[in-house]
């Protein structure tokens, strides 16, 4: 699957996640048009869950930790397809199972407004994690994730969607 570069486009999407046009990706950052994300909770064999923190060069929420792989959808991109893709290409792994999804939500913070889509995964394959997206990573127990939550700088939407996810949120 190709990698989704910071000059490709993207589709900018309305408050019913309706496509209305499309923006190169650092124009919809800078300008905080709405657009698609596709978030994965991945579990190893364990049901230990994937915990990294994102790299100084992020454009968004860097060296922040996160509980999710993931990223931006595509311009004609399905949130499915962005899930397989962002999911392998974050861990470093081929042919992992589709993702399966969740639920989806509206992130409305202060970096920007994007629809969120969460999906949860099952990888038993060696992570070797995209160094230019994963400073660091370990998998951990729900529980110690829990206790992380408060000691730990997490990206703001990643928190809101595992928050719901914990919560109970469902499609």
């Amino acid at each position: 699957m190709a990698r989704m570069s910071s000059d490709e486009i993207i589709d900018i999407v309305d408050e019913q996640d309706r496509v209305i046009g499309q923006s190169p990706r650092p124009v919809a950052y800078r300008d905080g048009l709405r657009h698609r994300c596709a978030f994965i909770l991945v579990r190893d064999a364990e049901d230990r869950i994937f915990v990294h923190r994102r790299t100084a060069t992020k454009a968004v929420f860097p060296s922040f930790h996160d509980m999710f792989v993931g990223g931006v959808v595509g311009a004609g991109e399905s949130y499915d397809e962005a899930a397989l893709r962002e999911a392998e290409e974050e861990l470093g792994v081929t042919g992992l199972a589709r993702p399966a999804p969740l639920f989806k939500f509206l992130y409305e913070g202060d970096s920007g407004s994007w629809w969120s889509m969460v999906y949860e995964v099952r990888c038993e394959l060696p992570v070797r994690p995209q160094e230019s997206e994963v400073a660091w990573h370990t998998f951990l127990a729900p529980e110690e994730l829990e206790r992380r939550l408060d000691e730990w700088q997490w990206t703001p939407d990643g928190l809101a969607a595992y928050t719901r996810l914990r919560d109970g949120a469902r499609p």
